[in-house]
């Protein structure tokens, strides 16, 4: 398992620097408040997949149909802090959706290019 937790923390440093490299892009080609909004929604999807991770790391030592439980857990505590996190987002006034949106996208694609790579 300790390769698969090298893996985890591989695609969480990687989406990391997709927050920063379209937030700072979006700040420099339109302004800061749309890098602000882009960097708010790569946290939107950072957060919840780092708590998936760290879960599945702590559930490894269980048993098998205790893992899948604890996975299963895990999985729907994610999808509620993604919508709380973007409720939240969404409770800012004038918010920017195209770079929240193209950021949050962006992070979650790690996860894509990572299956293509193994």
């Amino acid at each position: 398992m300790i390769a698969n937790a090298s893996l985890v923390i591989k695609i969480l440093k990687c989406q990391i620097l997709v927050i920063l490299a379209v937030s700072l892009v979006l700040t420099q080609a339109l302004d800061l408040i749309s890098g602000w909004f882009a960097f708010l929604g790569g946290l939107i999807a950072f957060l919840p997949n780092a708590y998936l991770g760290f879960r599945i790391h702590q559930a490894t030592k269980l048993e098998a149909k205790k893992f899948i439980n604890s996975f299963y857990a895990s999985e729907s505590i994610k999808l509620v802090l993604t919508a709380l996190f973007f409720l939240l987002v969404f409770r800012i006034p004038n918010v920017k959706l195209l770079p929240l949106l193209a950021c949050y996208i962006g992070t979650l694609s790690v996860f894509w290019f990572a299956l293509l790579m193994r």
